[in-house]
């Protein structure tokens, strides 16, 4: 693998960085401390930079000394961090009760600083890279508030690229396609509004909680019996709540959960039976019922540009050996915020696997950690993107 030695150089460092971001960790459009440490490194770097995109999002930019290119391009990570309780015990871990880095946003951050810091002191490239880091990610459409900010119309990027990390395939290897990669993302709340009552005279009660218990069993039939089964789509209940007390059937019983998919008439489809479904099994027992969807951050699919996505394969093929790049990943039913970049712009989001025999956990568990092993082979791979991108 033929990292750059001014790279390799760079890896203590680095390290430092990443583990530095890791011990505060901060929840979604609340990240100030973070935002700082990565101002005052790009002020280090004599890296231009305005902030304020999305509240703590920052937007920087290099540019080659003789530039005569009118073209541009946009590297984006993520910094916020998930409300989880870190159980790992290493020297690096959160110092912040209920907050840890369990995506990797840490790690995503530092390979797009080091790749800053590189292209600050080479410069060797003909053209103009801005560095999008991104706030938010985690459910708070931080992605979308930073266009609604205008970050596109106060700067020219033609093209826009996101990395990931990704535990389930080996350290260094990337895996790409030319379409979705993550799902669209919507969520729902139900509330039954039944007849409470004592337990012991359920006739004279409308249980709520025996309502909900059927509209969740029917909801799950949705994706297995009326959305075409070679399409991809997936709805979870993952909250219920309901009563006081043993001998007490309650009011009311609410749910949650969320809504996986692809296409955007099966997303149309699902949101519609799981109306139809609710009201109707509710009336059947003359129960009311109150149906939110969250239409603020509701997340689009994610899909990759074709030629963008393709030029970016080549990249990384370049770098880690064609056996070590799959074009044709599956799409995960995951969701991205970056979807709304690739909404504006082309471009080509990637997962970069960073797997070893020391990083087993998954994302979003509290064992998780990010493989440090893997900054240099990231910003290797965006210092090539953008000296490929400004040759092409």
């Amino acid at each position: 693998m033929p990292i750059l030695n001014s790279i390799n150089q760079m890896q203590d460092q680095m390290k430092e960085w990443r583990q530095d971001l890791h011990r505060i960790p901060e929840i979604g459009l609340q990240e100030y401390e973070t935002s700082k440490y990565i101002k005052n490194k790009l002020k280090e770097f004599n890296i231009d930079f305005k902030e304020g995109y999305a509240g703590t999002g920052i937007v920087a930019w290099v540019e080659s000394d003789n530039n005569n290119s009118d073209r541009t391009i946009g590297l984006r990570a993520d910094f916020d961090a998930l409300p989880m309780t870190e159980k790992n015990d290493f020297e690096h871990k959160s110092t912040k009760a209920g907050m840890m880095h369990g995506c990797g946003h840490d790690g995503h951050t530092t390979m797009l600083l080091g790749a800053a810091k590189y292209l600050s002191e080479y410069k060797n490239f003909n053209g103009k890279v801005y560095f999008i880091f991104q706030p938010g990610e985690e459910g708070f459409a931080g992605g979308k508030k930073m266009i609604e900010d205008g970050m596109f119309k106060d700067f020219k990027i033609d093209e826009v690229y996101a990395l990931h990390n990704w535990p389930e395939t080996p350290l260094g290897t990337f895996g790409v396609n030319n379409g979705p990669m993550m799902a669209a993302v919507d969520e729902f709340d139900i509330t039954v509004i039944g007849k409470g009552g004592h337990a012991a005279m359920p006739h004279l009660t409308i249980d709520p909680i025996v309502i909900a218990s059927q509209i969740i069993n029917s909801i799950q039939t949705i994706v297995s019996r009326s959305i075409d089964p070679v399409d991809k789509a997936l709805v979870s209940i993952t909250k219920i709540n309901a009563g006081s007390a043993h001998n007490v059937i309650s009011n009311e019983a609410t749910f949650g959960g969320t809504i996986r998919t692809f296409k955007k008439e099966t997303r149309s489809y699902v949101e519609k039976r799981i109306n139809e479904i609710t009201e109707g099994i509710a009336k059947a027992h003359g129960a009311d019922v109150k149906i939110k969807f969250d239409l603020t951050n509701k997340y689009p699919p994610t899909y990759n540009s074709k030629k963008e996505s393709i030029f970016a394969s080549q990249v990384a093929k370049n770098l880690v050996g064609e056996d070590n790049v799959q074009t044709d990943i599956d799409p995960c039913m995951g969701g991205e915020d970056f979807s709304y970049l690739l909404e504006e712009k082309p471009g080509s989001y990637l997962f970069i696997g960073q797997g070893d025999e020391d990083h087993t956990a998954s994302l979003h568990t509290t064992k998780y950690d990010f493989n440090d092993k893997l900054l240099p082979i990231g910003v290797n791979f965006w210092v090539d993107l953008v000296k490929k991108y400004f040759s092409q």
